[in-house]
């Protein structure tokens, strides 16, 4: 192991991710290929994890590089593999190879997830090279799981991304995709029928594409205009503010995802705010509710949102007030599930908010129920 400088854990380390449409286009071997030639240049490369998925020309590609051997955490009776931490981070290499981001690790791991064990490592100093697929953006989650008609499981929030150095996208056509896909490249010969005809539908690939294609705009153009605001070339433009209005009810999730998509995906200037009354019970006699507001809280965190508690006697007034006092200029409220005679007699916070505060656009998402196989 080459010796550390005194000062190389001072710097956070760079990252790179390689993101695509979906499994199959080329992301792993992409990564891998440039990791090789970070090795040949010298550079102390090692790989943290990489699942070949039965692929051989990536596992050629792996076996060319130093591998750190998965950690073997025993749970309910079974082992299994997990990234080793641990020793990435005694190893300290200059420059780490994490594939699968989403992934969710297993009860006991260090961290909860996968993209948690990444932001450590870049803590630590250690570059990460690390791939995800565009279906486990945390705010596309909704528009993907409709298109695909499947639930998106695992996610990476986008406020992941604002550490990203560079992202890189990996990009094939639709129809190499389906033929890699039909050559048994991707998945085993019994799936491939029903990829084609569900998750790899033409229609589905095309929208993945397309978002993937987008994302990696975004972030050029964000890294441009980040250069431009530092250089003093233009006046960098003023950044919306969003307010979300979170509840307790099942299915809020669906508020912060378009709440993070407004402020921009790679933004921060934006709020999930929840109130409380004084004399507000129920809500603490009801612990699934209280845990489903801690859940909301966590996820709006992990998307890059300001966590605002307020307690006020009237919802109303707290969420008016504290527009107005933040220049809010977008918010998003869900859709009530109260009945519209409730809402005459007893009135409504979005009618109230709607007739007070001006020059601002609110929006009202459905809460629908999310998607099962």
């Amino acid at each position: 192991m080459a010796e550390l400088s005194p000062d190389r854990t001072k710097e956070p380390g760079k990252l790179r991710i390689y993101i695509g449409a979906a499994a199959g286009v080329g992301k792993t071997y992409q990564m891998l290929n440039d990791a090789l030639v970070k090795r040949a240049q010298g550079i102390d490369v090692v790989v943290g994890l990489v699942d070949a998925h039965g692929r051989q020309e990536t596992a050629d590609q792996i076996r060319d590089l130093e591998i750190i051997p998965q950690r073997v955490i025993a749970y309910r009776g079974v082992e299994l593999k997990e990234m080793d931490l641990d020793a990435i981070l005694a190893r300290h290499p200059n420059t780490v190879i994490v594939d699968e981001l989403a992934h969710t690790n297993v009860p006991g791991s260090k961290n909860r997830k996968r993209y948690e064990d990444v932001l450590e490592l870049l803590d630590a100093g250690i570059n990460v090279m690390a791939a995800v697929n565009i279906q486990h953006l945390e705010t596309l989650n909704d528009s993907i799981s409709r298109s695909a008609n499947a639930v998106i499981r695992e996610t990476v929030p986008d406020n992941f991304f604002k550490r990203a150095d560079e992202v890189v996208n990996v990009d094939v056509t639709v129809e190499e995709l389906r033929l890699r896909l039909r050559q048994g490249k991707i998945f085993e010969p019994e799936m491939v029928e029903h990829a084609l005809s569900n998750f790899f539908r033409k229609g589905n690939l095309n929208l993945l594409r397309e978002l993937s294609l987008r994302t990696t705009a975004e972030q050029v153009s964000k890294r441009a205009a980040d250069y431009r605001r530092t250089q003093g070339l233009e006046q960098a433009p003023i950044p919306e503010k969003v307010m979300v209005c979170l509840s307790t009810r099942p299915g809020t999730e669906r508020l912060l995802r378009v709440g993070s998509r407004i402020a921009g995906r790679l933004a921060t200037n934006w709020y999930a705010v929840y109130v409380t009354r004084p004399d507000e019970r129920k809500n603490h006699e009801d612990p699934e509710a209280m845990q489903r507001l801690e859940d909301y809280q966590r996820m709006a965190r992990d998307l890059g949102a300001q966590i605002v508690n307020l307690s006020d006697k009237n919802v109303a007034d707290a969420l008016i007030r504290f527009a107005q006092q933040e220049s809010i200029s977008h918010v998003v409220f869900g859709q009530s599930a109260r009945s519209r005679l409730d809402i005459l007699l007893r009135g409504s916070v979005l009618n109230r908010f709607l007739a007070e505060v001006r020059d601002v656009t609110v929006q009202v998402v459905p809460m629908q129920k999310p998607l099962r196989r």
